[in-house]
């Protein structure tokens, strides 16, 4: 498989959503250490709602991933859903139009999808959230030649970022309130997006 088409993006979906709702009690109890606790049934919904509405996803990767935004936006109302959305969006304009996608398109659109997110969410690279492990992402696969050796590099970076950050204090979002208390703690936004990274 050398380019990805719309219809590997609703396989995936689906595959993202069984272990979405698979590991909701574990990402609400990972968040309810730092946060409301309620993320794991956030992050359900949200691919929830997007398996549903990819039954008859468009062959353009544009309106494709415009469609997957709106799900999030319809399903989820929290900060974590907002920041997937406006993750989505910014890709879906950045590959309008095309109807396949390369292995070296896929980090471009990860890094697109950071400086959309750090911009709505006002946070900084370095602060324990799931801007880092999204940014580890888009540098770890710019040199990938293959779709097998990306997934591969890309689980590892997920977890050699929740390694690194792990003894870190959080410095954004309600967890920012209880710095010491996340030390030794992953960042629950990390935790989702490992959770869609070891699915695919």
């Amino acid at each position: 498989m050398n380019t990805l088409t719309t219809e590997h993006l609703k396989q995936a979906i689906a595959r993202i959503q069984q272990a979405a709702l698979e590991q909701q009690a574990f990402l609400c109890a990972a968040d309810a250490q730092l946060g409301d606790g309620d993320l794991g049934v956030t992050f359900s919904r949200g691919w929830t709602q997007a398996r549903e509405d990819s039954v008859n996803l468009d062959e353009d990767w544009g309106t494709a991933l415009f469609t997957l935004s709106k799900s999030f936006q319809l399903a989820c109302s929290s900060s974590f859903g907002t920041l997937m959305a406006t993750a989505f969006m910014a890709a879906a304009k950045s590959c309008k139009g095309k109807k396949q996608l390369a292995c070296n398109d896929i980090a471009p659109l990860l890094a697109t999808a950071v400086t959309a997110m750090t911009q709505r969410g006002k946070g900084e690279l370095g602060q324990k959230s799931v801007l880092d492990i999204v940014n580890a992402l888009a540098n770890e696969l710019t040199s990938i030649s293959t779709f097998d050796e990306m997934k591969h590099t890309a689980r590892l970076s997920c977890q050699q970022t929740l390694n690194t950050f792990r003894p870190r204090p959080n410095l954004l979002g309600r967890a920012r309130m209880f710095p010491e208390k996340s030390q030794g703690l992953d960042d629950p936004g990390m935790l989702a997006i490992k959770v869609l990274i070891d699915a695919l």
